[in-house]
């Protein structure tokens, strides 16, 4: 008899689906929003609706800048999958919710092992009401995340230095 999988990996295949649908050449990712068991959206990572897409540019800016995973996404092209999601749906709706994300290498379709959401996407999902965050980073792996952490450990914070006279 086959096992049958449980609810977090139900969703996390079908945001692994949605990733398919990305034109990034560097890293897919998709993510669904669900609340009380129902997916009210969808999204993956792309080029704003009537831009070009990467993979149809041939070349993606931020590969050809050399700049690191992580860094400076003002220079990429992509909406993310969670920003995606999140202008798919309403507040109203959202609120409570949780978001799956998933991530693959867009060369060689391996999973991801550090998948989540960047600064800005995390606080998108503050405000979205989402409650909590569920991304795989292995085949059997996956790590939960209370929304209300990424809140209390808020690193856009530093530290006030000492004789500053502009803090």
């Amino acid at each position: 008899m086959d096992k049958r999988v449980n609810k977090e990996n139900y969703y996390l295949d079908i945001a692994d689906a949605v990733l398919g649908r990305s034109t990034c050449l560097r890293r897919k990712y998709g993510a669904i929003i669900v609340k009380n068991d129902e997916i009210l959206s969808t999204g993956y990572n792309g080029a704003p609706r009537g831009r070009v897409n990467c993979n149809e540019l041939g070349y993606c800016n931020r590969e050809q800048l050399k700049i690191p995973s992580g860094q400076r996404y003002e220079l990429c092209r992509s909406v993310h999958a969670e920003a995606n999601a999140i202008i798919s749906s309403a507040r109203r709706d959202m609120i409570g919710g949780t978001l799956y994300l998933v991530g693959r290498d867009a060369k060689t379709n391996e999973l991801l092992h550090d998948t989540t959401s960047c600064a800005m996407c995390r606080r998108m999902i503050i405000n979205s009401g989402i409650e909590r965050v569920v991304a795989r980073i292995g085949e059997h792996d996956l790590v939960v995340t209370d929304v209300q952490e990424w809140i209390d450990q808020d690193e856009s914070i530093q530290p006030k230095a000492e004789n500053c006279e502009f803090c």
